[in-house]
């Protein structure tokens, strides 16, 4: 008898135990079935009845479109998901026109409201309050038309600074790669360069000396010839012979890899420009066979730089070089504010090496030396043009090696008692040509070497630097992006998502309106049904 009550006690804790264990897994179930509070709301208040579905679709319609509105109104930076930036200005564009204590107006004639370059260009009046853009017509502003001799049809953008201004067509925004076959987006350094060159009282003049290179800006330097006209620059080419000197508006005088010796005429120019304190930037590429060239090491000698040599420059160090190409170095940048901002470093194709003389003779000339570019001590130069080995060899002169340089010449020192001021004549000289060229990187690939690394910026940066133009030295906007153009699927995409969207909500909630209404309408049913049957079984029940 007492085993028997034992075993029916401990009958009744596991049942207990097992009754707990069963409540908590129901507590933790309810716990984690829990429904969400927002969305139960919405189920059982507001898609109910077909009424408040309606409302409920109207008003996420109406914050949708309140949002839109609300943005083009507030005039907000929109966000850019591209990989270049296209559509929002770089910090270097706001730097440069930040400063700017002039009115400028932009107008944009002919542009719909929603074009892409007009949202760019009123980003400028973010930077500065001055900038004022405005989407115009030939229709509303006619005085702008005459002036400018827009008609109807006509697209086109106008900046203007007092009597200075500057018209950009649609062309003038974007540039066409001839090898990519791929249209490139120039749109903001067209405008920053137009708003700087019509509130600059001085635009700098840059010559390049034309008839002795290989190397010119309508041939194998066009790219180069694009970009300088998006900077603040006016550009000529320069043919010393028929001019007979250096013209004096001259800040740059550019000088590619001379292929002739210059003759009398052009030395004398060049020389005379020289002893008026005036700069030049000097590329210099491979030289391949032995050179008598007087004239031209004439002028080197002024700033101590010797002869080039026969030979090139390769790389042994596979970080310093273009993958598993020797003669595609990449050089070592020393400080120097042409390339404080180049960070993604450079490229030189057969590249040579700078002598100079030693450091007595250079303090004798009175030039004083700054380093820019140098190859790495894996490098060697080599003058047996028939090796082709990629192994440095006894014969090959071990790096590193100069490559960059500025050297500044003293022509007259200040003088305090009769007030002249010092005159020094730059030079900035690079061991190679092609970095900023139009000759491609290999033959698999059609993209011009200026076009990688930041080879661009440091032709552009050493211009800007030479013509006192320090404000233009940064590091740009990559423009080897290929502007953006829907496909029509993709327009289809993007129409679906504006117009369709809110249309499938609103049937949606039509359907769940009649789905509830159709359900409803059954239920009723069947209830009247149910009462109908219960009613007749009553009244048989009744009757019996």
């Amino acid at each position: 008898m007492k085993e028997k009550k034992e075993k029916t006690e401990k009958k009744l804790r596991t049942k207990k135990t097992e009754n707990k264990k069963n409540d908590k897994k129901i507590k933790k179930d309810k716990k984690e079935k829990k429904p969400n509070k927002f969305i139960q709301t919405i189920k059982k208040k507001w898609l109910i009845d077909g009424t408040k579905t309606t409302i409920l679709v109207l008003l996420i319609l109406a914050v949708f479109f309140a949002i839109s509105f609300a943005m083009q109104k507030w005039d907000l930076t929109p966000i850019d998901l591209s990989k270049d930036k296209l559509y929002t200005l770089t910090e270097e564009s706001k730097e440069k026109v930040k400063n700017i204590d002039k009115d400028i107006n932009i107008y944009f004639v002919g542009f719909s409201e929603d074009d892409s370059t007009l949202d760019l260009a009123k980003q400028y009046s973010k930077a500065n309050e001055r900038i004022k853009v405005e989407n115009v017509s030939v229709e509303n502003r006619p005085d702008l038309a005459e002036k400018y001799g827009f008609q109807n049809g006509d697209t086109g953008i106008i900046v203007e600074c007092g009597e200075k201004s500057k018209i950009l067509s649609s062309s003038d925004l974007v540039t066409y790669d001839q090898t990519t076959y791929q249209t490139i987006s120039i749109a903001e350094e067209k405008l920053t360069s137009s708003i700087q060159s019509v509130s600059t009282d001085e635009v700098p003049k840059v010559y390049f000396l034309t008839g002795y290179s290989d190397f010119s800006l309508s041939q194998t330097m066009q790219y180069l010839n694009i970009y300088l006209q998006n900077e603040v620059n006016e550009i000529e080419n320069l043919d010393i012979l028929t001019t007979g000197k250096v013209p004096d508006d001259c800040d740059t005088l550019v000088i590619n890899t001379p292929s002739s010796d210059f003759d009398e005429i052009t030395t004398n120019a060049i020389i005379d420009y020289i002893n008026s304190g005036r700069n030049i930037l000097w590329m210099n590429a491979v030289v391949a066979t032995e050179q008598n060239f007087p004239n031209v090491n004439k002028i080197l000698a002024m700033y101590g730089v010797n002869p080039f040599e026969v030979g090139g420059i390769r790389e042994t160090d596979a970080s310093k070089m273009v993958y598993e190409s020797p003669d595609l170095i990449i050089p070592e940048t020393s400080y120097h504010q042409i390339t404080e901002d180049i960070t993604n470093g450079l490229i030189f194709l057969n590249a040579t090496k700078i002598n100079l003389v030693d450091d007595t003779a250079l303090e004798e000339l009175k030039v004083e030396k700054t380093e820019i570019l140098n190859t790495s001590e894996g490098s060697y130069f080599r003058s047996n043009f028939y090796n082709s080995s990629s192994e440095k060899s006894d014969e090959d002169e071990a790096g590193p090696f100069l490559v960059g340089v500025e050297l500044d010449k003293t022509i007259t020192e200040a003088n305090e008692e009769t007030g002249e001021q010092e005159k020094v004549s730059k030079l900035i000289i690079y061991g190679d040509n092609y970095f900023a060229s139009d000759v491609p990187l290999s033959s698999s690939t059609q993209a011009p070497l200026i076009q990688y690394r930041q080879n661009k910026d440091l032709i552009l940066n050493s211009i800007a630097y030479l013509s006192n133009r320090e404000e233009d030295i940064s590091a740009r906007k990559d423009t080897g992006a290929v502007t953006y153009t829907a496909t029509e699927q993709e327009n289809q995409i993007i129409l679906t998502i504006i117009f369709a969207v809110p249309v499938i909500i609103i049937i949606i909630g039509i359907i769940v309106w009649i789905s509830r209404q159709r359900k409803g309408a059954k239920g009723n049913k069947e209830k009247e049904e149910k009462k109908n049957k219960k009613a007749k079984k009553n009244e048989k029940v009744k009757n019996k």
